[in-house]
């Protein structure tokens, strides 16, 4: 791998997009543990979106899968709860037809009143995915996705499509009903192999990583980037993954040691066995070659940790430290060509909370907030009792 460089960038004046979680499959205290386990429920649900919604962060991704709720209907109940937030939902090229998936796009993207987000999910478990009777092998489902998406696209844009593909065949399709957003809301899309990287290249808005080593994602935007620019076409890039922010580095350190104290290691075995037999994904190859199942290799970065991937699909690491030094790192990131950063921790209320109060003063976000709060004398406003201000108002 080449020597990591930092390119000129404006990372510092522009506050990095910080999006969150919504648990979807459930929630808790300690990985692999029923102990102070908290149900995939939609009053939960609620309580997250409309605490982050409040707090600052722009947007919350819902995943998709056999053990999740479904993310379009979660999605539509939390639009009608929340103010701001931007719902990133999962579009599944192979499981819906790509005009049923434009009708259900401009539908909820009208609902939130333009708020909607599309996260494309060609799929990284041939197991699963059989169950939604996919049994396309990894490349084909790439080219279907692309079939997809040429016709989606048509659809929201306006027009009367025609298409007979490989995968897809379709007369004169339309949708009587736009989106919000023109042409329509943007695509995101996760895909570390060649044929994700191309489709990403050839029709996304947002090319997603999961939370590799700074010089791991620098090789991947530049490889989709030099991929986009050959296509005349220009990307922009996220990351996907935990954090476990403290006032000190000893308490971040012991809250992600207590994260996996009651993982067992028959536990991490099954787990590793799962993603080397049953996944194709060359992402999740990628994530558990990080630290090889070993307890022993999970700090495999400055402040990144990937203890969360031990028994995890998916993203498997975390930022881990203080305030000050996540920030630092997240602005490694930035320097390397990520703008948007989608961020979870475990429960994920109270993280959102410490990723809020903590990080975001050191980001520089400010939180959806009044002013209301600075003006009234209690106990945490010790001292502006009688200050003068409520004289000067009557």
């Amino acid at each position: 791998m080449s020597v990591l460089s930092f390119p000129e960038t404006a990372a510092r004046a522009e506050p990095v997009t910080m999006f969150w979680f919504i648990p979807t499959h459930g929630d808790g205290s300690y990985l692999g543990s029923e102990r102070q386990q908290r149900p995939a429920e939609f009053p939960y649900f609620k309580q997250i979106a409309q605490a982050v919604d409040q707090l600052g962060f722009e947007g919350v991704l819902l995943p998709t899968g056999q053990s999740c709720e479904d993310s379009w209907i979660t999605a539509t109940g939390l639009a009608t709860v929340t103010e701001r937030l931007k719902f990133l939902v999962a579009l599944r090229p192979g499981v819906v037809t790509p005009a049923f998936a434009a009708r259900q796009t401009a539908a909820l993207d009208r609902l939130s009143n333009g708020r909607l987000l599309l996260n494309v999910v060609v799929g990284g478990n041939p197991v699963e995915l059989a169950g939604d009777g996919v049994f396309l092998p990894h490349d084909q489902r790439y080219d279907q996705a692309d079939e997809f998406l040429r016709i989606w696209r048509g659809l929201l844009s306006g027009e009367t499509v025609t298409f007979e593909g490989k995968h897809y065949r379709i007369k004169d399709g339309r949708l009587d009903f736009p989106p919000v957003q023109s042409p329509y809301p943007p695509l995101y899309f996760g895909g570390s192999s060649e044929a994700g990287q191309d489709l990403a290249a050839d029709q996304v808005d947002l090319y997603l990583t999961w939370g590799e080593p700074v010089a791991g994602v620098q090789e991947k935007v530049e490889a989709v980037r030099r991929k986009a620019a050959s296509r005349g076409r220009k990307l922009r890039f996220g990351m996907r993954v935990h954090f476990i922010v403290r006032e000190t580095e000893e308490e971040a350190w012991a809250a992600a040691d207590r994260l996996i104290s009651r993982i067992s290691d028959e536990q991490i075995e099954v787990a590793q066995r799962r993603f080397r037999e049953q996944m194709d994904s060359v992402g999740q190859r990628r994530m558990a070659e990080l630290h090889g199942g070993r307890r022993d290799k999970l700090v495999v970065g400055p402040n990144l940790w990937a203890g969360v991937g031990l028994v995890r699909t998916g993203a498997g690491t975390a930022l881990v430290g203080t305030p000050d030094q996540v920030a630092d790192r997240i602005r490694e990131y930035q320097a390397v060509g990520v703008d948007t950063i989608i961020g979870s921790g475990y429960p994920h209320l109270e993280e959102a909370y410490r990723v809020a109060e903590l990080l975001f003063p050191a980001l520089g976000i400010a939180p959806h907030r009044s002013g209301l709060r600075a003006q009234i004398a209690n106990e945490f406003t010790v001292g502006r009792h009688g200050d003068g201000r409520r004289a000067a108002a009557s």
